[in-house]
């Protein structure tokens, strides 16, 4: 206790001197607001880095806790995905007309051709879905082809992309009907020929299927009408159709089940023996 008493003694000027200081500074910031402001944000500075700096010291601590959350997370996720079938459920469309939906077919494009001018695209259903050749294929956007062969679990597509390909189509607003082929060239359009010149047509009217076959009901999307050609050897025109669906870029598709379709080519055999 004695050497402490000493040792004010000997110190007493300089104790003074910073117990003086240290009231002069008190009253200072206590009389002016604008010294408290800045003493109080350099306090909240400091303790804000404190702060920080412990925070991120007890995140490192808890990196094993988290890292095993993720971890669990991910082998749950893993999980999900993997058991996931790749044909996720596709809702079947309800307002093609006269086809149930109990008539069609939900199915998968695993390969398509596009690039020769005899192009064809591979299905994953076959036979054991109840898919028959001539069959129509559409999907969300318009048609996409017709059924050519089928396996137990695959079948083949004749795309309208085939220079073979001729699909029964008309005119939406007028109803004047043509044949739908292809020439080969682009793979963003199509051509509807044996169009009568008594029809109405321009650019931008809309290209539907007709209805006069058993393979698509009629008023499936095709596309619009890009240009009209007059063919001067005869009285019909030739319209370039721009395709709403991107033929190079299919995934699922609709197979249309046509109960009436074995009744009607039957008769028509019939009829081509009685010639």
């Amino acid at each position: 206790m004695q050497q402490i008493f000493n040792f004010i003694f000997k110190n007493s000027t300089g104790i003074l001197f910073l117990l003086l200081l240290s009231i002069s500074l008190s009253l200072t910031i206590q009389s002016h607001s604008f010294h408290k402001s800045r003493i109080i944000s350099s306090a909240n500075f400091l303790t804000g880095g404190v702060y920080e700096e412990i925070n991120s010291f007890t995140e490192y601590l808890n990196l094993k806790t988290e890292n095993d959350a993720l971890a669990l997370e991910n082998a749950r996720l893993k999980s999900i995905l993997f058991n996931t079938k790749d044909t996720t459920t596709i809702e079947k469309p309800q307002n093609l007309k006269g086809v149930a939906p109990d008539d069609i077919v939900v199915s998968k494009v695993i390969h398509n051709s596009y690039n020769t001018h005899e192009n064809f695209l591979t299905l994953n259903s076959g036979a054991n879905d109840g898919v028959k050749p001539d069959m129509g294929v559409i999907n969300s956007l318009g048609i996409v082809g017709i059924i050519d062969r089928t396996s137990a679990k695959y079948s083949t597509v004749v795309s309208i992309l085939n220079t073979k390909s001729q699909i029964n189509a008309k005119i939406k607003k007028s109803n004047h009907f043509g044949s739908l082929t292809w020439n080969g060239k682009s793979t963003g359009y199509v051509q509807l020929v044996d169009v009568p010149r008594l029809a109405s047509v321009r650019k931008g009217d809309t290209i539907v299927t007709g209805g006069q076959s058993v393979i698509f009901p009629e008023g499936i999307n095709i596309g619009t009408v890009d240009k009209v050609y007059k063919e001067e050897e005869t009285n019909y025109y030739v319209l370039n159709i721009k395709l709403f669906n991107d033929m190079t870029n299919l995934g699922h598709v609709y197979i249309i089940k046509s109960k009436d379709r074995d009744e009607v080519n039957n008769l028509e055999k019939e009829i081509k023996k009685d010639e």
